[in-house]
């Protein structure tokens, strides 16, 4: 096997925040390198250094024996490296192909080849195994789509070095799955692949290689077969990592109820006859392959969607259409899907983020006026007990990568202590250290009497929180099944529609 990419004691700096520390990193050909971190460690940077996106204060980038020049990303692009952000970046009203083409063409040129791009198009998804239709709009595409779309335009542009950005992070296990055995496939065939990700089960499965960050700084390598996923879990942390599981102890009262509830949305049902019971100290799980329903209904439990027909009731008090601020302020507190388009403002500071659904209160509001010292305060708070790294108050939230803008959500939920917690794929893009400490902040919520709404695509998370589960598909609810009597073959059998009488008891 032969080098084709050196970084180089690559060092950057974001102000007093050291993001890479002198890494130096090797990739071999066709060869499956996993670059693996918590949330915060430098990852991204990294590989933003690498394409051009950034420019390294100090070292060298190398790809085929020649150095880049920093911070050029057509040059990048131009010796075969191809980056697929963890946000893609497509034009939804654009079709496949033109979104593939864009930029791959002279500005003087008269015509657009596309003829010759289509047929370009349908030869690169037969050779690598990712079927797509060049003329269907971008947005009407389902996510694992659109990743296919994101592939092969860095393909299109004769990439050799793949670099994939969490791949994985808004895709369900089948796709997932689906997509490593096609990157496998592409190593065979003269691609050399990085990928970043959290999830330890898809390193262990999909690559050749774990070079492990910490802090910005490279502190292990370690060849896949030879390893463990407690092992590596351990070297990203700096110490042993262990989920805490869900305690038996006695419920309370009934909070939150919906019966028989249907939701429209674009005039077509997104939720049908949904019913189920949340009660104080509980964890009820919702589990389901993506796409059937989840989005609807956690617009429906933070208020921003209402039944067409059915009960939404609080404590015996019907709530459906009465919109997210009375939910709110009802004592509802929710972790959108979305961080970004829907959990914060990426233009605006941490510290207005960590207030903004509690800015009519007086603890951050005097007469109209947003009590700034106190909003900056909290702020402290959260970043220091939630451990949202490379954040201030004054930083634009954007800045933060995805996990600890996810952190920052968490926090400003929790220290509300809300009655109700609706948390929905709570710790997507979460490494292992963070999704134990959400964890564990979720399971002290119970204890404190919060009944909590956990929508996870994650059966392993579930399981080891839940009081009770219950499957959606299609937008319909199972009956629920105590977590005693459940375990992960029954559970996929559920989400796929499988509803036995066995699923009846409570």
């Amino acid at each position: 096997m032969s080098t084709v990419l050196r970084l180089d004691r690559i060092t950057k700096r974001f102000g007093r925040l050291v993001a890479n520390d002198e890494v130096t990193l090797d990739l071999e050909d066709g060869e499956i390198l996993a670059l693996l971190g918590e949330n915060g460690a430098g990852k991204t940077t990294l590989m933003n250094i690498l394409f051009g996106h950034y420019t390294a204060d100090a070292g060298a980038v190398q790809v085929f024996g020649k150095t880049l020049p920093p911070g050029r990303p057509r040059a990048a692009i131009r010796v075969g490296v191809g980056m697929v952000h963890q946000h893609f970046a497509l034009a939804d009203n654009l079709s496949v192909l033109d979104n593939i083409m864009l930029g791959s063409e002279p500005l003087l040129r008269m015509r657009s080849r596309r003829q010759e791009g289509s047929a370009r198009l349908l030869a690169l998804s037969e050779k690598f195994g990712l079927p797509v239709d060049p003329d269907a709009r971008v947005s009407g595409l389902s996510v694992g789509e659109r990743q296919r779309v994101e592939i092969l335009k860095a393909l299109y542009r004769d990439a050799r070095i793949l670099i994939l950005d969490e791949p994985t992070a808004v895709l369900a296990r089948p796709e997932a799955r689906q997509l490593f055995e096609t990157l496998r496939s592409m190593t065979g065939q003269g691609l050399s692949i990085i990928f970043i990700s959290h999830k330890l089960y898809e390193v262990m499965a999909a690559s050749d290689r774990v070079a492990v960050l910490r802090e910005g700084r490279k502190v292990a390598e370690r060849t896949t077969a030879r390893t463990t996923p407690d092992e590596l879990a351990e070297l990203m942390v700096g110490n042993p990592v262990t989920r805490p599981r869900r305690e038996d102890h006695e419920i309370g009262a009934p909070l939150l109820v919906a019966e028989d509830v249907t939701v429209y949305l674009d005039r077509k049902p997104a939720l049908q006859d949904l019913t189920f019971t949340v009660h104080e100290g509980e964890i009820l799980g919702i589990v389901g392959v993506s796409g059937n329903g989840q989005a609807a209904l956690g617009a429906l439990l933070s208020g921003v969607a209402s039944p067409h027909d059915g009960k939404l009731m609080l404590q015996g008090r019907e709530i459906g259409g009465l919109g997210p601020r009375a939910f709110i302020a009802a004592g509802i507190g929710r972790i959108p899907e979305d961080r970004h388009a829907e959990g914060v403002v990426g233009e605006l500071p941490v510290w207005e983020n960590s207030v903004l659904e509690r800015l009519a209160t007086k603890a951050f509001s005097n007469l109209g006026f947003v009590r700034r010292r106190a909003a900056r305060d909290h702020t402290r708070v959260l970043i220091e007990r939630f451990d949202i790294r490379g954040a201030s108050p004054e930083m634009r939230v954007g800045l933060l990568s995805g996990g600890n803008m996810q952190k920052l959500i968490l926090g400003r939920v929790l220290a509300a202590a809300p009655g109700v917690i609706i948390a929905n794929q709570p710790t997507r893009g979460l490494d292992e250290g963070a999704i134990a400490a959400v964890h564990a902040e979720l399971l002290s919520a119970r204890k404190a009497g919060a009944a909590i709404i956990l929508i996870s695509e994650e059966l392993e998370e579930a399981l080891s929180l839940s009081d009770r589960l219950q499957a959606i598909v299609g937008g319909r609810l199972s009956r629920p099944v105590s977590a005693k009597d459940a375990n992960p073959r029954r559970l996929g059998l559920m989400m796929a529609g499988v509803w036995d009488e066995m699923s009846n008891a409570a």
